[in-house]
């Protein structure tokens, strides 16, 4: 089975001359899954793109202000719409994630809202560029494709 990233491409319009089509979300399937009170594990999900709003309403969060590293898991609840059945999304769902699959959902953030237009980074003493992304600690990479 090969393991890859979700592709976020966004689909081709029906005009062939014409703009392809936004695609403003994109589903996966975490590593491992948040397992609810139930004991049922939740694999697959959606995350939508970010707006300006998702990204400063937590900067007023009191729990950012006592945390700052609080702010990704009030802007993941913002922007992942499902996982499995759980529609309602909240910190505390973020919360319960195994930090493999917290980590995935943190690289999907980044690719659904990098900016593509942004030039790479560069190492400012050889001139090299360096990878968009780096794998962190205990984190997967990959989501299984069917």
């Amino acid at each position: 089975m090969s393991l890859a990233e979700p592709d976020i491409v966004a689909p081709m319009a029906a005009d062939a001359d014409a703009r392809p089509a936004l695609q403003a979300e994109v589903d996966f399937v975490l590593p491992h899954g948040f397992v609810d009170p139930a004991g049922t594990i939740h694999r697959e999900g959606r995350m939508r793109f970010a707006t300006a709003r998702d990204e400063l309403a937590p900067l007023v969060d009191p729990r950012v202000a006592r945390n700052r590293a609080y702010l990704v898991v009030l802007l993941l609840s913002r922007v992942v719409t499902r996982l499995g059945t759980v529609t309602a999304m909240s910190p505390e769902v973020i919360e319960g994630l195994y930090a493999s699959d917290f980590g995935y959902l943190q690289r999907l953030y980044r690719r659904l809202n990098m900016d593509p237009t942004a030039a790479p980074p560069i190492c400012p003493n050889c001139g090299t560029a360096i990878p968009a992304e780096v794998a962190g600690l205990g984190g997967a990479l990959a989501t299984p494709r069917a």
